[in-house]
C-alpha cells in the first residue's frame, strides 16, 4: 500500500514538474526570427545608450519610452547572453555581474544591447547600442537631500544615503523628527571629511537651529551665531586632514520672478568666510570685506589652498540691502579665487584670482561652486549668466578649468539644455556626480559621468533604480549629491536627540 502511494505521488510530482517546466519554457522570451531593421537607437528611459559605467555599479534597468505591444531585449558580452521580455529590462545582480565581468575581457569593454519591439504584429529591431564598462570603481555610497520642488513645504525633507552597488537606500536624518505644528526647521549642507561617513556635519535652520557635527562616534550641536559674524556657518568644506572646517556665512533671501522662466532668485545680500576648529570649538574670521560676497569654499586636496567664489558689489546705503541687490541681481557675477594656507599655523594668505585662459564667455558670466579633483589637476565649476544659486538657473552649465594650463572649457559632453549644478568628485577622481533637470526642467536628479585623464567626460547616466520609471514617479528633487566611502551608521533618532539640545557656544578668535 505504501509502495503504491509513493509511486503515485512520484508520478504526480513528475507530471506537475513537467507541466511547470513546459509553462516556463513557453513563457521564456525569445528573439523574433523575422523583423524590420531600423537605423535608429531605441527611445528608452533612462537613456543608457552608449554610457560608461563603473565596474561596481548596480544593474542598469530601462524601459521603452514609446507605447509598444511587446518588447524583447538581448544583452550580450562575450559568451554571456541574457534575454528579457515584457515592458521593462531589469537584470538581477548575478546576471549583471556576469555581463560586467565578461565585458571587461573585451576590447572595447562593453555590453551590447539589442532592443526588439512589436507593434501591429510586426517586429522591429533597433540599432544596437553599448553600455561601456570602466575598470575604474566608484565610491560605494552617495548621500543627498530629498526635497519637494516647492517653496512652502521645505520642512518635509530628509538626508538620505544610497548604495551605488545595489538599490539600498536609507535615511540619515528625517527633518520631521523635530518639527512641530507651529515651529519647524530646514536641514541642509551635509558634508564629509575626505568621504568619511564617520566625520560629517549638517545644519538645522530656524527652530532648534545649529550645526550638527559627528566626529568619530561623538555627536555635538554647535551654535556659531555671534555678533562678529553674519550668521552661523552655512556652506562647509572640511580640511583634508585637520579637524578644521571653513564655512561661508550668508544672509540669504529669495525673490520670485513673474515672467522669467527661472521662477525664483536666491541670493546673498552679504556673505563672508569663517573657519571652525572642531577640537578647540573655536571660530576665526577669514575674510569679511563688506564690498565682497564670498561663498562656496572648497579645499584643495593638498590642504594648502582654499578655493572659493566672490562677487564685488558696493551698496549705496539708500535702501534696504536686500532690495538694492535684488534691483541689480543681473549685475552680480561671481569670480573664482584662492587663498594659500599654512596647515601648521592655520594662517591664510592674500586673495588671488585664478589664472584662467579667459574667454569673453567666462568673463561675462558668474562662476560658482569650485570643486577640485582629488589629484589637484582640474577644477570643475558651474557657470550661468549671473547670481550665486545656479540650481534655479536653467542656463547653468558645468565647466572645467585645467589648473596646470589655465585652459577652461564648457563640458558640452555632459551638459544638457537645462540646469546642471551641484557636483562632487569621487575619491579616485574618475567620476563626478551632479544635479541636473535635463528630463523635465523641474526636478533635479543625480547623474554620473566618467572623467578621463584629460578632464574629458563621458555621456552621463542617471542614478540606476530597480524600477526604471522610479525617478519620474518620485516627486522629490535630489540636492547636494556627495560621494562617501561607506554608510553613515548613526541613527536618525540620535541626530534628532542632538538637535533638540542647546548648541554649544563657540569661542571667537
Amino acid at each position: 500500500m505504501n509502495r503504491i502511494h509513493t509511486g503515485l505521488s512520484f508520478i504526480i510530482y513528475c507530471l506537475l514538474f513537467s507541466s511547470a517546466a513546459a509553462l516556463l519554457t513557453a513563457c521564456e522570451p525569445k528573439i523574433p526570427q523575422n523583423y524590420w531593421e531600423k537605423d535608429e537607437l531605441p527611445n528608452i528611459y533612462p537613456d543608457y545608450a552608449n554610457v560608461t559605467v563603473p565596474v561596481n555599479i548596480a544593474p542598469l534597468t530601462f524601459q521603452m519610452d514609446d507605447k509598444v505591444d511587446k518588447m524583447v531585449a538581448r544583452l550580450t558580452a562575450g559568451d554571456e547572453e541574457v534575454v528579457y521580455g515584457g515592458n521593462k529590462v531589469q537584470p538581477d545582480k548575478s546576471e549583471w555581474s556576469d555581463l560586467v565581468q565578461s565585458a571587461l575581457k573585451l576590447q572595447p569593454s562593453a555590453i551590447t544591447v539589442e532592443v526588439f519591439i512589436e507593434n501591429n504584429d510586426q517586429w522591429t529591431r533597433y540599432k544596437p547600442f553599448s553600455i561601456f564598462v570602466s575598470p575604474d570603481s566608484i565610491d560605494p555610497y552617495i548621500s543627498y537631500r530629498l526635497i519637494s520642488p516647492s517653496y512652502v513645504v521645505y520642512e518635509d525633507l530628509t538626508i538620505n544615503q544610497r548604495c551605488l552597488e545595489n538599490y539600498d537606500e536609507s535615511v540619515i536624518y528625517d527633518n520631521m523628527l523635530c518639527s512641530e505644528d507651529t515651529k519647524g526647521q530646514c536641514i541642509n549642507c551635509h558634508n564629509y571629511q575626505q568621504y568619511n561617513p564617520d566625520r560629517m556635519q549638517f545644519h538645522a535652520r530656524e527652530n532648534l537651529g545649529g550645526t550638527i557635527i559627528a566626529y568619530d562616534g561623538t555627536i555635538k550641536k554647535v551654535n556659531m551665531r555671534n555678533d562678529s559674524t553674519l550668521s552661523a556657518g552655512v556652506y562647509p568644506t572640511w580640511h583634508p586632514w585637520l579637524p578644521y572646517i571653513v564655512y561661508s556665512t550668508n544672509l540669504t533671501a529669495q525673490s520670485f520672478h513673474t515672467v522669467d522662466p527661472n521662477k525664483i532668485e536666491v541670493f546673498d545680500s552679504q556673505s563672508d568666510l569663517i573657519a571652525y576648529d572642531v577640537e578647540k570649538n573655536e571660530v576665526t574670521n577669514i575674510v569679511n570685506d563688506p564690498d565682497e560676497l564670498e561663498c562656496f569654499p572648497f579645499w584643495a586636496p593638498d590642504g594648502k589652498t582654499l578655493y572659493y567664489c566672490s562677487a564685488h558689489f558696493e551698496y549705496k546705503d539708500t535702501i534696504d540691502k536686500g532690495q538694492e541687490l535684488m534691483m541689480h541681481y543681473e549685475d552680480v557675477k561671481y569670480k573664482l579665487y584662492k587663498k594659500s594656507f599654512d596647515p601648521e599655523t592655520k594662517r591664510f594668505g592674500p586673495r588671488e584670482a585664478l589664472t584662467i585662459d579667459h574667454s569673453p564667455m567666462v568673463n561675462d558670466m558668474s562662476a560658482t561652486l569650485p570643486r577640485v579633483s582629488p589629484d589637484g589637476r582640474f577644477l570643475m565649476f558651474t557657470l550661468a549668466p549671473y547670481g550665486i544659486f545656479h540650481i534655479w538657473h536653467h542656463e547653468a552649465d558645468l565647466w572645467m578649468l585645467d589648473l596646470q594650463t589655465g585652459e577652461v572649457r564648457n563640458m558640452e559632453e555632459i551638459n544638457s539644455p537645462d540646469t546642471e549644478s551641484y557636483h562632487s568628485w569621487s575619491s579616485n577622481g574618475k567620476w563626478v556626480v551632479f544635479s541636473s533637470r535635463r528630463y523635465d526642467g523641474n526636478y533635479t536628479r543625480p547623474f554620473i559621468a566618467h572623467i578621463d585623464s584629460n578632464g574629458k567626460g563621458s555621456k552621463p547616466f542617471e542614478l540606476p533604480s530597480a524600477d526604471p520609471d522610479y525617478h519620474r514617479k518620485f516627486l522629490k528633487s535630489y540636492n547636494v549629491p556627495e560621494f562617501m566611502r561607506g554608510p553613515v551608521t548613526i541613527k536618525p533618532q540620535q541626530f534628532a536627540d542632538a538637535i533638540k539640545k542647546d548648541g554649544e557656544s563657540v569661542r571667537y578668535n
